[in-house]
């Protein structure tokens, strides 16, 4: 066993460089739980495209909510709706966030 924590010593490490990196995988088992709720309550979808597009819509909600943003002003700033805030777009505010400190 000690030989096996040896010559994985700069993986298990990596987080005294990397303080960002989550030592537990609950935020990322969390994301995908809505997406397993739903799917159990509906059925799943009735197509490919169908699937897909929950998928995309909920990827953009899980973002906007982590950055702070209400989803419906996103989709309303992305279908240029009049009188809705405009929104940058979403690479634009969580590439500033993945920035190593």
């Amino acid at each position: 066993m000690l030989a096996r924590l040896h010559t994985n010593k700069a993986e298990l490490l990596r987080v005294l460089d990397r303080p960002e990196i989550p030592l537990h995988t609950n935020g990322s088992e969390n994301d995908i739980r809505a997406q397993v709720t739903r799917r159990k309550v509906s059925g799943g979808t009735r197509s490919d495209t169908g699937r897909d597009c929950r998928d995309a819509f909920l990827g953009l909600a899980k973002t906007c909510g982590k950055l702070g943003l209400s989803f419906w002003d996103y989709l309303g700033a992305r279908l240029g709706i009049t009188g809705q805030t405009a929104i940058p777009y979403l690479p634009d505010l969580v590439r500033p966030r993945c920035q190593p400190a």
